[in-house]
């Protein structure tokens, strides 16, 4: 089975490294000043020519309370006001983007984010939703995957019966962790109770998948207290589970300089957890997808990856990777073709300049040939724990073994420890290396060395 793992504690801690979380290759650690409106322009034409499906990610910064674990663009500020103006630039950018496509384009996929989307007033989601609807081909017949990031403190149940009539369809909702003693630490203070309402209140109004988001590794967890917080997850019964693996990078995020280091757990007792979580949601039925990320048989996302056509893109596993990805607000990330380009990442220079009537670029990339052959490499890595050479010779016409011949060394070195399974023909991910996929996939990293590690988590 696609989902088996095998915990092998050596192995972990030879290849627990820190590295990317390849929700794309290249990684936006190499975006670049050199890419503009001109080449965003020059791509949104090549969509419109070529009439590709499209995924639309809106980003909502702002958050009512600050989480002191969060690495997130966000603006934390209790004035409500502060949304108006915001919204006002994006229903420029909106505008801006949606003229340069064709309304024939459909969008199958829709992503609110943040911060806090749920910060917003009713009349503001209503308003942001009827400006997306005006100027992009939104489908009226619940066919496309419109999810929303929901704080259970934020949401109640005239919320979530708001965003169903929107078209909202998926839910994720940030949990992170049960304990008292952890929230108080990480300044998130949310019962259970308060999760199950929004949990219900989504399973009535017919919601189609419902993801909750947990984190271990925070201050105060211990794997006996983190445990008792999967169980009471796995009795909500969601259809996806996100298990993230905490990186305290308290010099790069601001926030996490308020949590105690000597109240994080140790890493034997960080391994510890994601152990006994992994044989918990196991024996409850989930599937182990990859990177954190677990789902019931039926969903949308294990059914993909038994059939191979699982992708991966900025909004993590997609079965909507042949969209382009339109990002839309502070920060947000397109991808379309061959074109990666992000948002200004501080607000006030994104609205400054929508206010110019620019789009809010600041940053990006363009991928050249050896870029989109390691990205294929990855990709399927990443997404289905093997990867058949023929099919990258066929499509980048060129000799793998040849291509990637000073690569073999250290593929070899992890055949033979047991992580991957390695011939002339394939790599295979085994069971045992199959929480270790991101290690595989920095091999095939040509930035990786340059690169400061400090910036990336660890794998595990």
């Amino acid at each position: 089975m696609l989902d088996a793992i095998r915990w092998d504690t050596d192995l972990i801690r030879r290849y627990d490294l820190a590295g990317p979380r390849y929700t794309s290759y290249p990684t936006a650690v190499q975006f670049n000043s050199q890419v503009g409106t001109f080449d965003l322009f020059h791509a949104l034409r090549e969509s419109r020519k070529a009439l590709r499906p499209l995924s639309l990610y809106v980003h909502v910064p702002f958050c009512a309370n600050i989480c002191y674990y969060c690495a997130c663009n966000k603006v934390i500020t209790k004035d409500r006001g502060r949304a108006l103006p915001y919204l006002q630039r994006l229903e420029q950018e909106i505008q801006l983007i949606a003229c340069h496509l064709d309304p024939n384009q459909k969008v199958e996929q829709l992503h609110f984010g943040g911060g806090t989307p749920t910060f917003l007033s009713h009349d503001e989601l209503r308003q942001l939703m009827a400006q997306l609807r005006k100027h992009f081909n939104l489908l009226d017949d619940d066919s496309g995957d419109y999810g929303i990031e929901i704080d259970p403190r934020e949401a109640d149940w005239s919320t979530m019966g708001l965003l169903r009539e929107l078209g909202f369809n998926r839910v994720s909702i940030g949990l992170q962790d049960l304990d008292p003693a952890v929230q108080r630490a990480v300044n998130r203070l949310q019962s259970l109770e308060e999760t199950r309402a929004v949990i219900e209140a989504a399973r009535t109004l017919q919601f189609r998948s419902i993801n909750i988001d947990l984190i271990y590794g925070l201050p105060k967890q211990t794997a006996e207290s983190f445990a008792r917080t999967v169980d009471e997850v796995i009795n909500l019964q969601p259809d996806r589970l996100s298990v993230f693996n905490y990186a305290h990078l308290p010099e790069r995020f601001m926030p996490q300089r308020r949590i105690n280091s000597s109240d994080l757990p140790a890493a034997a007792e960080k391994l510890n957890m994601l152990q006994r979580t992994i044989e918990q949601l196991t024996a409850a039925g989930y599937r182990y997808i990859g990177m954190d990320h677990f789902a019931l048989p039926d969903d949308e996302l294990a059914i993909a990856q038994e059939e191979s056509t699982l992708q991966r893109n900025f909004q993590g596993y997609t079965t909507h990777g042949h969209c382009d990805l339109i990002g839309l607000g502070v920060s947000a990330i397109s991808q379309i073709g061959d074109l990666y380009c992000q948002n200004s990442s501080d607000l006030n220079q994104y609205q400054n300049t929508l206010a110019s009537a620019q789009p809010g670029t600041s940053r990006g990339l363009l991928c050249n040939q050896d870029d989109r052959l390691r990205r294929a490499v990855i990709q399927q890595l990443i997404c289905t724990f093997s990867l058949a050479f023929a099919q990258i010779e066929q499509a980048f016409n060129i000799d793998f073994r040849g291509y990637f011949s000073e690569l073999w060394p250290q593929l070899q070195a992890m055949a033979e420890d047991g992580l991957i399974e390695l011939d002339s023909e394939k790599i295979v991910v085994l069971p045992a290396g199959r929480l270790l996929v991101r290690s595989v996939c920095m091999v095939f990293d040509a930035y990786l060395e340059q690169q400061n590690r400090q910036r990336f988590s660890r794998v595990i």
